[in-house]
């Protein structure tokens, strides 16, 4: 860690070696969860906490305690500036290609807050699934792989369609469509990004219509709107897809912003 970064890297709640580190440079069987903390708080911890445990119960086949866990996120906050964004990392020291042996162990790191790109974005439409997409997991090459193959044939990123035609998600964001009158969820087998739980529990709570649909490419030129969210942020536009142009939605995305937060901030 660069000693004049506000910016930390903590291994199960210490200050992280040279030779804690190394190892990670070429480990892909870990999982993580990603966050934007705003004055020390977090939305969704509930929902972080429960991707860790649930991820590292089905990869390791046991999960650290909850309360271990928030105990290593308070001591990265307490560490850090008021506004960053953190990563915590889980993955086992047993490495690649052996029997986890123990207790995961649990890598917080902290860096510069972000709200993501302003858009709107462009998205290339490949056909592509992830390995247990339902797991936030590391070692993803491919969706570097399209995302830069995308940006080669000019556009912003790349959307994945499945093997029955589907939109499902794209290389770091969760897809969200909008019919004019009603937020659409894709249905496909995806990621339910933290910021996707929180707009749709807030969504119910303000009373605002939602569904779960399949969104094909023939679909979209029906559409009034379409957006990306992440971690970054609720909601970025995308004005098009492939080929097809997407209305601007304003209304749209001022709705995934207010849902967004509507979810009160935590301390963990």
């Amino acid at each position: 860690m660069n000693e004049d970064s506000p910016h930390i890297a903590h291994l199960d709640g210490r200050p992280a070696t040279t030779d804690d580190l190394a190892p990670l440079a070429f480990s892909g069987h870990a999982h993580f969860t990603a966050a934007q903390i705003r004055d020390g708080r977090i939305r969704g911890l509930d929902l972080h906490l429960e991707r860790l445990r649930s991820a590292s119960v089905e990869l390791f086949g046991r999960a650290l305690p909850e309360d271990v866990v928030r105990a290593h996120l308070r001591r990265a906050l307490h560490d850090g500036p008021a506004d960053m964004s953190l990563t915590a990392t889980v993955f086992s020291t047993a490495g690649e290609f052996a029997a986890p042996d123990g207790d995961p162990t649990l890598l917080v790191r902290t860096g510069p807050p972000s709200s993501g790109p302003a858009g709107p974005l462009a998205l290339a439409a490949v056909e592509h699934e992830r390995f247990l997409p339902h797991i936030k997991h590391v070692g993803e090459v491919a969706k570097t792989h399209l995302l830069r193959q995308a940006v080669a044939d000019g556009f912003d990123d790349a959307a994945f369609l499945d093997r029955e035609g589907r939109f499902s998600e794209a290389t770091i964001w969760n897809l969200v469509f909008w019919d004019g009158e009603t937020v659409v969820w894709p249905e496909a087998r995806i990621l339910t990004g933290t910021t996707l739980g929180i707009v749709r529990r807030q969504l119910d709570a303000l009373g605002i219509g939602q569904r779960v649909a399949p969104v094909t490419p023939a679909d979209l030129p029906a559409l009034a709107g379409a957006a990306v969210m992440n971690s970054w942020t609720p909601g970025i536009p995308v004005h098009r897809i492939g080929s097809t142009e997407l209305p601007a939605a304003p209304h749209f995305l001022r709705t995934l912003h207010r849902a967004y937060t509507a979810e009160p901030p935590t301390a963990p």
